[in-house]
């Protein structure tokens, strides 16, 4: 090393040399009690190494300045082949140790705490923090409570794990401000539902292969009910070592595909009369086939989105669903009322969903299951409650066929085109 080099970078390159040496040694012959006492010294001094890596990254900023990068993480991640998540996680924790934290930093740099530590004591001080609106509280006081929250959480860090020490700070305002403990809590629930309501999504993928893959966020409380009504198709054994589970038909298939199939069990099972009214009816699941091949068993069905099962699938379903079977050739269900009824029946509106699929207007695609049955020649002028004077149209273009502002005309194959008048 230079005689010129700062004192920092020479003690960083002394550490170098001791880890060259210690590289040089093989522990393959240590005993049982050295290897364990290796392991700890080894996972302290990398813990270490790594807070003190944080600690500089925290003041670098005129490094990624004068290099034209993003951050200091950016920079880190480039030079150095560091993973960018990796990167930016040490700089969140130097920085909060930097600015905020000081008991923690000097508890890592010490080798106090560890680095995993350090994130979950760092993350629950600044969930604290947020919680400042909610509690009546001097800016002395709020201080004076965040420096006991920070000490206890370090001290706790002696005895506790990363897990264990989170849960400790899912209940700290109990011991640094139990007077404020439960409203804060309430409040933080509240907000917490909230964004969960409006985060709530779900989208389904078609693949193309006969499978989809559906992706939801829900609020936790609905993932823990849908989890229990899965498990009571599953029964699974709960084993840390089992990656797999068996069936009760012996096989041993793993635990995410027991969870599909018990989804899919789970579906079936609900009773379609407890639902709401879907495109005029409970909803169903509706199947268009030929008579022979719902007797036999053979050939393929169409259902109303148009994708296609096997017949074979479509008698498994009729013992199991609420199905329609849209069989061609029958006429089980009476689909011409003529004028005894102005509203179409929800066998009407089903063998309109077959035929249409979607809403008739020239270029929408909303689904037939989200549409209204339009009469063509109103019921109000003689017209008849019949298939062939009835077509699926969506709210919008069924408010504008009724819109005087608009002309409307009937293409070759039965779609509307709309226009504004002029």
């Amino acid at each position: 090393m230079a005689d010129t080099a700062h004192p920092y970078l020479a003690d960083v390159g002394c550490a170098e040399a001791f880890l060259d040496k210690i590289a040089d040694r093989d522990p393959t012959f240590l005993s049982i009690s050295e290897k364990r006492q290796a392991l700890r010294m080894t996972a302290h001094l990398a813990s270490r190494a790594q807070a003190m890596h944080a600690r500089v990254i925290a003041c670098a900023d005129d490094v990624a300045d004068a290099d034209g990068c993003r951050d200091v993480a950016a920079w880190v991640a480039h030079r150095t082949h560091t993973a960018a998540p990796t990167a930016q996680r040490l700089q969140r924790l130097g920085v909060a140790c930097e600015r905020s934290w000081h008991r923690v930093g000097t508890a890592l740099a010490g080798g106090h705490v560890s680095l995993d530590q350090g994130h979950v004591i760092v993350a629950a001080l600044d969930d604290l923090t947020d919680a400042f609106d909610l509690i009546e509280a001097s800016a002395e006081e709020w201080a004076d409570m965040l420096a006991r929250a920070e000490t206890y959480l370090v001290e706790q860090a002696a005895d506790f794990g990363p897990r264990e020490l989170a849960r400790l700070a899912e209940r700290l305002l109990e011991v640094v401000a139990p007077e404020w403990a439960e409203k804060v809590e309430e409040e933080q629930l509240r907000a917490a539902e909230r964004r969960a309501r409006r985060r709530t999504t779900l989208g389904v993928r078609h693949l193309g292969d006969g499978s989809a893959v559906i992706r939801a966020r829900v609020p936790e409380s609905i993932a823990l009910r849908l989890t229990t009504m899965l498990e009571s198709f599953t029964n699974p054994r709960r084993a840390a070592d089992e990656t797999a589970s068996p069936a009760t038909d012996g096989r041993r298939v793993p635990y995410e595909r027991r969870l599909g199939e018990a989804f899919c069990s789970l579906l079936e099972a609900i009773d379609p009369s407890r639902l709401p009214l879907h495109g005029g009816d409970a909803t169903t699941l509706v199947i268009t086939m030929d008579l022979q091949a719902l007797v036999d068993g053979l050939g393929s069905a169409t259902l109303a989105d148009g994708s296609r099962i096997t017949a074979g699938e479509a008698r498994r379903l009729a013992c199991t669903a609420n199905l329609v079977p849209a069989v061609l050739g029958t006429q089980s269900v009476p689909l011409d009322l003529g004028r005894t009824n102005r509203l179409f029946s929800p066998g009407q509106r089903k063998a309109l969903a077959i035929r249409d699929q979607e809403c008739r207007a020239d270029g929408c695609t909303i689904p037939s299951t989200w549409c209204e049955a339009h009469h063509v020649n109103p019921w109000s002028a003689g017209g008849k409650t019949a298939l062939g004077n009835g077509l699926l149209l969506c709210s919008h273009h069924h408010h504008l066929i009724h819109d005087d502002r608009y002309v409307h005309q009937r293409m070759p194959n039965g779609d509307i085109r709309f226009s504004r008048r002029t």
